[in-house]
């Protein structure tokens, strides 16, 4: 049983939401950098997380008795993501019980594809319940909220992707060097990612560049045979290509986010190697520092930022000639395209005044 708090006082105006996750740097920069009228909870710590612990997920909020507990807290439910685990029916008591105390509910879709689960018909269900249960829905491109008025009848406010890295990094020079480094990071092999066919088509097409360089990084767990990771097969062609001198793996920890700077600046075009999915946090970080991106066409992912496009899907496989031209068109239009802090600034103000806007409109 959760233990009941008592809410504490309100600033006048102030609305306050319980945000699913609150700490996500997508979710903090949906806030003005200035307070704007809106206060969202804290991640309660999951159960087992040290007190010193950042973590967020399972997340706390998603409980139906959480909500009884602490209804008195908050004005609005917004829930962005980290459900993959909810079942159906975990959801609909969800949405019961905030219906029960008469709590809006907003809904971001980020995803119309998981790309952490293999197949569709989990999200699918998982959507079923929650975007026609959502008093507002926010997606992030209009080719998303196309999708979902063509699936479930409800219309999305399209609000864009707020800037990832921190401001104050996006005027940092980036590094002066006379290569050109094309960089895939296969991280711990997601499974909307298909690594080895798009790694085959760079390495031939690096190879034909004279100031081209192919670097693929991967997480260690990759390497060790006890994790679920563990892909022998995709180990034995990077080894196989690098000591053709065709590629360089690197392969390490997790990076933090000083590390992911580091090493998104580092590259003139990262590849994207997804064969499902929606939108992407990683796209913005590369407009945020100034590296190209070459991504597959299977989600919204142009329309998102500026990047190159090449065809890949899970139905059609990937289309080797157009992510061929991709790399090319980045090599010919270097300089890519940099986020600029005034824009990523007037763009961050403009979103949190319409999720207050949003927010005040539910609560009417």
């Amino acid at each position: 049983m959760l233990e009941k708090t008592s809410p504490p006082p309100t600033p006048a105006c102030e609305i306050r939401v319980a945000s699913v996750p609150a700490g996500h740097v997508y979710v903090r920069h949906c806030s003005s950098a200035e307070p704007d009228g809106v206060r969202r909870l804290a991640d309660p710590r999951p159960n087992g997380a040290p007190s010193t612990s950042a973590r967020w997920w399972p997340p706390v909020m998603l409980q139906p008795e959480w909500v009884d507990a602490h209804h008195r807290d908050f004005d609005v439910f917004h829930l962005h993501f980290g459900f993959d685990a909810q079942s159906p029916a975990q959801l609909t008591a969800l949405v019961d019980a905030l219906r029960e105390h008469r709590k809006p509910l907003v809904y971001t879709v980020h995803d119309l594809r998981n790309p952490h689960q293999p197949g569709p018909s989990a999200h699918d269900a998982a959507l079923n319940v929650v975007i026609p249960a959502a008093d507002r829905l926010i997606t992030l491109t209009h080719g998303a909220a196309g999708t979902i008025h063509r699936r479930w009848g409800r219309a999305a406010t399209v609000l864009p992707h707020p800037h990832v890295v921190d401001l104050p990094l996006l005027d940092r020079a980036r590094p002066s060097r006379d290569r050109f480094r094309v960089g895939v990071h296969a991280k711990s092999l997601r499974p909307n990612m298909d690594v080895l066919p798009v790694v085959r088509v760079l390495a031939d097409t690096v190879a034909g560049l004279p100031d081209a360089e192919l670097q693929v990084n991967l997480h260690r767990e990759v390497t060790d045979p006890a994790s679920p990771a563990h892909s022998p097969q995709l180990l034995r062609e990077l080894h196989d290509l690098a000591e053709r001198d065709r590629l360089t793996l690197v392969v390490h920890d997790y990076f933090d986010d000083e590390q992911l700077w580091d090493y998104l600046t580092s590259l003139d075009l990262s590849v994207l190697p997804y064969r499902f999915g929606t939108h992407s946090g990683w796209l913005e970080a590369c407009h945020d520092l100034g590296t190209a991106v070459a991504a597959p066409d299977c989600g919204f992912y142009a329309q998102q930022r500026p990047c190159h496009s090449y065809g890949h899907t899970q139905d059609d496989g990937l289309d080797e000639e157009s992510l061929h031209k991709a790399v090319l068109a980045a090599h010919a239009q270097r300089p890519a395209p940099r986020a600029a802090v005034r824009h990523r600034t007037r763009e961050r103000a403009d979103i949190a005044a319409a999720h207050h806007a949003l927010y005040t409109d539910v609560l009417r």
